[in-house]
């Protein structure tokens, strides 16, 4: 089998889906034994702490938009909750997605959330 080069791993992720990606970071979490979460928000820590920003951040989701499906989706990949648990916390918009987490991860979860079509605010 050749080696993967860069290149081609992230050209096969730009033909994925929200879903299939996280299911991605689940499955080299488990294999290699490391948080994807922890390896993002070390470095970014050092940089918040020179910066002098928040330390703690809140996820809010405040409208779903167009495509709600996708948005339940993402929440629930991003939760960890069940299917109808995650579309009933879409349906109570404006709501917090989560509460608590770094601002790298915050980011990280807006990205997701937009991508799938919703309007969010990190705060």
């Amino acid at each position: 089998m050749a080696k993967l080069v860069k290149e081609d791993v992230i050209a096969g992720l730009k033909e994925m889906n929200m879903v299939e990606i996280m299911d991605l970071v689940k499955a080299i979490e488990e294999e290699f034994g490391v948080k994807a979460a922890a390896a993002v928000a070390a470095p970014a820590a050092g940089a918040a702490a020179a910066q002098e920003g928040p330390s703690e951040v809140t996820v809010t989701l405040k409208s779903v938009g167009a495509t709600k499906v996708p948005v339940i989706k993402a929440v629930q990949a991003v939760t960890g909750l069940g299917l109808m648990e995650a579309k009933k916390l879409v349906d109570q918009a404006p709501v917090a997605i989560k509460e608590h987490v770094s601002p790298a991860e915050g980011e990280e979860i807006a990205k997701q959330l937009t991508a799938a079509g919703a309007e969010v605010e990190v705060k």
